[in-house]
Formats: structure tokens, C-alpha cells, sequence
């Protein structure tokens, strides 16, 4: 029997995220999923409200094949054949699983920056951040169960719970947040090995509700470029490019990354660092603000949305929150303050604004619902 959340959430992947429209093309892409039935719910969906789908289905095996002999030309041709593609949508769904979340640990760094640069970027950086409506999510698969340490059933229940949630409501929830962060200067920020400081002036300010990723809660805005010093240590791991990171501390000075290391792969980190110039400078910092999500889970996606945390992202800035930088790189990197993880306290020119991963004004009371006292 079809499980009714499906539908829930491809309306809501539709209808919140996207807002399809009649007669708008709309591009689904699914990696690695183990069964079609939300890309199904999808098509239909899409369908009912004048739309037109196209669907890529894509395999993370079949894929390492095609990284693994990458040349300039095999990405190239691939990403410009999407590319077309992507600039006749006015929508874009991606969906992604993984029955093995190492598929591609082992493709050369210098492949996967191949595909990167002539396949992922001139279509996803190009186009579709900066000119479609999207929204990209993950699919629960045993896989990402187990990197959650949960059962299948109970990471299910976890999945939909969490993808589901009442947007609306957190959408006004984030609002005193974004007024705070408007009028906020100087930045500083202490944990276990961590002592940041930084301006955000004038940089915009963006809540994100479930319009481009589910699950979502987070606000994001960017550091002024060259405002960056201090010392940090995130308390979670991070798979980029099929990699995974244990203990990533960074130097800054004067908006750069001066050191970078990590407990297992120092040289690998470097390499993504070293990809260009702007890699070594911040291009987004955010709080997570969804409280359902608690625990890193080697996801992205989820871990960057964990309640009590904040992520700091070395690379490229997005336009809405824009400080200038730019890099082939956006690498979001999560540091949760809760007390079970250490602690640590955010402050705006001089005011607590969360400690331990509260938050401290009145106003600000509303993102502390569900967020487990100590």
C-alpha cells in the first residue's frame, strides 16, 4: 500500500517549495533512489497543476563510473546537454539517496573537480540557483538510516516527521531573528576551541522555511568578506566529494583561511581549499533552527538544519546574501553548541543572543520550542 506521506510531501515539495505554476516546466532529478514512488507523486502532481514534468534518473554507481574516467569533454558535454535543459525550467526538484553513501569515496580528487567545474557547476551554480525556483531534498534509505543510527522504520518515521513540518509557523518563528541580524554589526562567537569574530553589516539577511530544501529551518547571511579572525573547531564530521572530515579547525585572518586542518585527511582538505581563490574566504554563516533534527547524521541537508547549531561555509556567497566572494567551492560546515556538544555562546555587538544553543532574548523565545532542556 502506497504510503499516504508521499503525497504529503510531493504537495509540499509542489506547492510550498516550488509553487508550480500552469504551463511551467518542471525538471525532477533522482539519484540512487530505491523505489519511484515520490518521483511518481511528483509527475502526477506536477501534472494536475498544468505543468510539465521531466525526469532525470540517475544511478551513484553508474555515475563513479562516468567520474572515474572524466575529461573536460565527457563532463562538459553532459552538463551543457543539462544546461539547455535547466535554462527552459522554471522549476527544479532534486531528490537524492544512497544505497552505499561511499559510492564515491574513492574517485580522485582531480575527477571529481573535473566534474564539478564542467558538469555540476555550469548547470546548478549557473542556472538553476540563480534562475529557477528549487528545492532539493534526500530520499530515507537504509543507508542514511544507519549514518543516523537508527533502525529503517524508526529513521522513516524520523524522515517525514522532520520533512513535513509546519513551515508556515516556522516562517514567522524566524522573523525576530531576521530583524536581529538586519541591525547587527559585530559578531562573536565561543566554543571548545573556538574564538570568532566578525561583521555581517549591511550583508542581507534570508530565512529559509521549505522553499529550497526540505527539511529546511535555518538564517542564513554572509560574514563582510575581510571581517573574518579567530580560531574554529567544528564538532561534526562532513562528507564533501565522496570524502569524509573528522575535526576540521580553521585560522582566519582578515577574512582568509591561514590553516586548515582536520584529524584524517589535512592534504585532501587543502586541495579544496587551494581550488581557487575565493575557497579560502567565508561565503555564508547560519543558525540552525529546526529542533527536530538533533544529532549529525553525515547529511548535509539535514546536519546544517540541526536546533542549537550554526554552519560556516568557506567558498561561494550566494547572491541573496551577498558579500562578493566567489568560488567553485560552497562547503557548509556545522558546529553545534548545545550543551551536549560542548556549548558556546553567540552575541551581537556585545548581546547574548544563544547560549548553549538557546536562544536568550524574548523575542527570540518561539525557535526554543521542542529543543530538549539539559
Amino acid at each position: 500500500m502506497k504510503d499516504p506521506r508521499i503525497d504529503q510531501l510531493a504537495e509540499t515539495l509542489v506547492d510550498h517549495s516550488c509553487r508550480v505554476q500552469s504551463g511551467e516546466k518542471v525538471i525532477i532529478e533522482a539519484f540512487d533512489l530505491p523505489e519511484p514512488n515520490l518521483v511518481c507523486a511528483l509527475v502526477d502532481a506536477v501534472y494536475a497543476r498544468g505543468g510539465t514534468p521531466m525526469v532525470y534518473w540517475k544511478n551513484n554507481t553508474v555515475l563513479r563510473s562516468l567520474y572515474m574516467g572524466a575529461t573536460e569533454e565527457s563532463m562538459d558535454w553532459p552538463g551543457s546537454l543539462e544546461r539547455t535543459a535547466m535554462e527552459a525550467a522554471a522549476a527544479y526538484i532534486g531528490i537524492r539517496g544512497a544505497a552505499n553513501s561511499d559510492e564515491l569515496s574513492d574517485v580522485p580528487p582531480e575527477k571529481m573537480e573535473l566534474y564539478t567545474e564542467h558538469w555540476w557547476s555550469q548547470v546548478h551554480i549557473d542556472v538553476r540557483v540563480k534562475d529557477t525556483r528549487w528545492v532539493v531534498l534526500r530520499y530515507p534509505t537504509p543507508s542514511m538510516a544507519q549514518s543516523a543510527q537508527k533502525s529503517s522504520s524508526a529513521f522513516e518515521d524520523f524522515y517525514f516527521d522532520v520533512c513535513t513540518a509546519d513551515y508556515a509557523k516556522m516562517a514567522e518563528d524566524l522573523k525576530p531573528l531576521v530583524a536581529r541580524m538586519e541591525a547587527a554589526d559585530q559578531v562573536h562567537i565561543t566554543a571548545p576551541g573556538t574564538d570568532l569574530r566578525f561583521s555581517i553589516k549591511d550583508i542581507p539577511v534570508v530565512p529559509c522555511a521549505g522553499e529550497c530544501n526540505i527539511p529546511d529551518g535555518e538564517c542564513f547571511t554572509a560574514p563582510v568578506k575581510e571581517s573574518v579572525n579567530g580560531t574554529i573547531k567544528f564538532n561534526t564530521q562532513s562528507r564533501y566529494q565522496g570524502v569524509v572530515f573528522d575535526g576540521i579547525e580553521f585560522e582566519l585572518k582578515d577574512g582568509r583561511i591561514e590553516k586548515a586542518t582536520c584529524a584524517n585527511a589535512p592534504e585532501r582538505l587543502n586541495r579544496i581549499l587551494d581550488r581557487d581563490d575565493g575557497a579560502r574566504y567565508i561565503g555564508e554563516w547560519s543558525f540552525g533552527t529546526n529542533n527536530r533534527i538533533l544529532h549529525p547524521m553525515l547529511d548535509t541537508l539535514f546536519d546544517e538544519k540541526i536546533g542549537g547549531s550554526f554552519h560556516f561555509t568557506p567558498g561561494n556567497a550566494y547572491d541573496d546574501a551577498d558579500n562578493g566572494n566567489r568560488s567553485k567551492v560552497h562547503w557548509d560546515l556545522v558546529l553545534i553548541q548545545r550543551a551536549d556538544y560542548g556549548g558556546g555562546e553567540i552575541s551581537f555587538d556585545g548581546e547574548l543572543i544563544r547560549k548553549d544553543g538557546f536562544f536568550v532574548p524574548d523575542d527570540l523565545q518561539p525557535l526554543n520550542e521542542g529543543l530538549p532542556q539539559e
